[in-house]
């Protein structure tokens, strides 16, 4: 379990983190979205015992991560700014990682050659971005850590190696217990891993949810009267756009009660359609202030 309780951080006398909670369940794949600016990787860094909070509490069962050796051989961050010794081969960082994770897996290394395909006597500083990423995580997994701390984990790979890269994390989910916690802009492939994601605005965790409990309380529907359009402003529309007679609304509340409510005024169509983690995402975060122009995905 990690926990994070009214974390603050901040540089400059700037705040990246402002009274921050945060909970991870062990086991679980857990999505952090937010804008840039919003301070995941920040939370990210503290989690990996890379920076110190300023004050709060983040924990890892029950125990500080900072300057916690045995906590960190369970740990592994992958950042989006990565970084390898200037002359270390790829054979050379294993070796190293191998000096470091107690449960470092020779054969799985070598059993993951056949994915990854990179010469393994090749340095790793000159291998092109997407190279580099792709040996970050062939040495994270295999580590076979207990908790995966990850900052924008595919930018930079090809479509099938972004595939693969999930679907070796998610067996690892399934047949360790391994714990994730994502970082990351790309909304689409976050829905198709995450089973919790939690919203960051301006240094807070301002939504925290199973993935299917965020999309239930926000719905969007797609509406046509006969005649004139009546007064819905009794419900919680965040917004709402009109394409000839058919009204596309994105309405906050329970489902079948938003369904009853247009129910009394006898549309002519009436569709609640499927809505994306990016949508959840626009709509939350436009309800604080956050903007966005029109915006119908």
């Amino acid at each position: 379990m990690i926990i994070a309780n009214n974390v603050i951080k901040t540089f400059d006398g700037f705040p990246a983190l402002n009274d921050l909670n945060i909970n991870v369940r062990s086991g679980s794949v857990y999505g952090l979205i937010g804008p840039n600016g919003a301070g995941k990787t920040t939370i990210l860094k503290i989690l990996a015992g890379v920076y110190k909070k300023d004050s709060g509490n983040v924990l890892i069962d029950g125990k500080d991560i900072y300057e916690n050796i045995p906590l960190k051989e369970r740990v592994v961050f992958i950042s989006d700014d990565l970084f390898f010794f200037t002359t270390y081969t790829i054979k050379n960082t294993a070796d190293y990682y191998a000096g470091i994770y107690p449960n470092w897996n020779w054969e799985r290394f070598e059993s993951l050659k056949e994915i990854f395909k990179i010469d393994v006597n090749r340095k790793v500083r000159h291998l092109s971005k997407g190279m580099q990423k792709q040996v970050a995580f062939w040495l994270s997994i295999a580590a076979s850590p207990e908790i995966m701390l990850l900052d924008e984990p595919v930018d930079g790979l090809d479509p099938v190696m972004r595939r693969n890269v999930w679907k070796l994390m998610m067996q690892d989910v399934a047949e360790r217990g391994t714990t994730v916690l994502i970082s990351s802009h790309n909304l689409r492939e976050l829905e198709d891993v995450c089973d919790h994601v939690g919203i960051m605005h301006q240094g807070k965790v301002v939504l925290e949810k199973a993935l299917d409990d965020v999309k239930g309380n926000i719905h969007k529907l797609q509406i046509a009267f006969n005649g004139d359009t009546p007064n819905l402003d009794n419900m919680n529309i965040l917004h709402s756009e009109k394409y000839g007679s058919i009204s596309i609304c994105i309405v906050k509340g329970n489902g079948a009660e938003v369904l009853s409510e247009i129910s009394k005024y006898s549309p002519v169509i009436c569709d609640m359609l499927p809505l994306t983690l990016e949508e959840v995402f626009i709509y939350e975060l436009g309800g604080m202030g956050y903007e966005f122009d029109n915006i119908i995905l």
